[in-house]
């Protein structure tokens, strides 16, 4: 068998690496957020048997030299019948993205895989791993974590340094808007992957002002900061 060869690794190695000046930039980490969901959109709707992957996470996510993304390891993958929505199946995945309804019922549907790519995006937003045996309890699961703070209106507290420094505040809001509805505790609540693909690709179209931009700043600091006083 003959396999791609895929130089710069996996999406987790770029978001969740040490040295955050060397991590990826907002702009490259939405379009593989992108083309990770349009991958999952295709086999859940467009493929000649839907698949679930189910086993969505960012080491499944390897990425080219021009870290464009691939969708990895079908290993725990399941085809679904046609005339199906859900599988029973023994439950199967990783800590941290198992889908808490499938975890409770082991019906496994395609909003399954939309739950796990619901805390993809968390990642890509925060920097931090799904889940955490060190640092407070509250904070060891972070969609837990991610939750409450977008509740309590902290997103901004808890974002990556890199997404908070370079993304625009519209796309960042509306990424952590879709990556919520991902991960409603109900599979029927949550979009389905075409429909989490497509608000993606809406977002990256939207003008992409920096965050500073919606700071009102008065002519004499601004004077001030060009040295011009």
């Amino acid at each position: 068998m003959v396999y791609e060869f895929v130089s710069n690794g996996t999406l987790s190695e770029h978001i969740h690496c040490e040295d955050k000046a060397s991590s990826i930039s907002w702009g490259i980490r939405l379009r593989i957020a992108t083309e990770s969901a349009q991958v999952l959109s295709y086999l859940h709707s467009a493929a000649s048997i839907p698949i679930i992957h189910r086993d969505v996470k960012p080491t499944n996510i390897l990425l080219d030299d021009n870290y464009t993304a691939k969708v990895s390891d079908f290993g725990a993958s399941r085809l679904v019948p046609m005339d199906q929505t859900q599988l029973s199946t023994m439950v199967q995945g990783t800590l941290g993205y198992l889908d808490p309804e499938y975890l409770c019922t082991a019906q496994l549907t395609e909003k399954s895989d939309v739950y796990s790519f619901g805390v993809v995006l968390v990642e890509l937003l925060t920097g931090k791993t799904a889940y955490s045996f060190e640092g407070p309890e509250e904070e060891r699961n972070l969609v837990n974590h991610f939750v409450l703070w977008l509740k309590n209106d902290r997103l901004f507290e808890i974002l990556d340094d890199k997404v908070a420094k370079e993304g625009a505040v519209k796309q960042i809001k509306e990424v952590a808007k879709l990556a919520k509805k991902c991960l409603n505790v109900k599979g029927e609540e949550r979009p389905s992957m075409m429909e989490v693909a497509q608000v993606l690709e809406d977002v990256r179209r939207l003008r992409c002002d920096h965050p500073w931009a919606e700071v009102a700043v008065n002519l004499e600091e601004t004077e001030f900061l060009l040295g011009e006083t």
